[in-house]
């Protein structure tokens, strides 16, 4: 992998397949199969180990590690990393039946999909995570854009907060997307200054699919990878 580029990988969750279940089961970490096992629905329970194990396999042949032997510990907010290997930031998303995992040497980056679908509820949702230049945009709109649009600035603001580790709590509305130039932010909170640094990347995963990523370097060197 060349340390210049972020890598996105992406496929389909075949969590049917109970073969590839055991395999995927066999590589996680007590504290992933721990948590695994508190999942109760049998499908999200398979679709959380196969792309947990997924993701194992895609570190190891970046790492060339075996990948049962990749240690991914948490951050005091819950981001994973890596104990050994610090300066590969790494992230996950997956919606339904698809998943997407980005990759980048010494920057934080975070990675968010949404299956797009038709809602009635947007507003509300617009009113209380859209600032207001993205909510003034977002109200312009025909109304047979709104519902995708609306998907599409959901994922980037994602994207952002799984990037600085925060999480949603950070607040959706704080991450400010321009809508004139949606690569760029506007505003972020102030202790991950300057809006600048930060840089989004719709990734074009199908007419279904909404997806981003954001990180703190430029990305504009990206290899879209299919997953095995």
């Amino acid at each position: 992998m060349n340390k210049k580029t972020i890598e996105i990988w992406h496929g389909n969750i075949t969590a049917e397949e109970d073969a590839r279940y055991q395999d995927f089961w066999r590589i996680l970490d007590e504290a992933e199969q721990a948590h695994a096992g508190k999942i109760k629905n049998r499908l999200l329970h398979k679709r959380y180990v196969e792309v947990h194990g997924r993701l194992r396999g895609v570190l190891a042949k970046t790492l060339d590690q075996p990948p049962a032997k990749i240690a991914i510990k948490k951050t005091a907010q819950g981001k994973p990393f890596l104990a050994d290997y610090p300066e590969l930031a790494f992230n996950l998303s997956h919606s339904a039946d698809k998943f997407i995992i980005a990759l980048g040497w010494n920057c934080q980056l975070g990675v968010d999909m949404e299956f797009y679908k038709l809602r009635i509820s947007l507003a509300e949702l617009v009113d209380k995570c859209f600032a207001e230049e993205e909510a003034f945009y977002w109200g312009k709109l025909p109304e047979d854009q709104k519902s995708r649009e609306f998907y599409r600035f959901w994922t980037r603001k994602e994207a952002f907060v799984k990037a600085t580790g925060r999480g949603i709590g950070l607040g959706l509305n704080n991450c400010v997307i321009n809508p004139e130039k949606p690569t760029e932010f506007l505003r972020v909170p102030a202790c991950y200054e300057p809006a600048s640094a930060w840089h989004v990347l719709d990734i074009d995963l199908g007419e279904t699919v909404c997806s981003a990523l954001v990180a703190n370097k430029a990305v504009t060197t990206v290899s879209l990878l299919e997953a095995e």
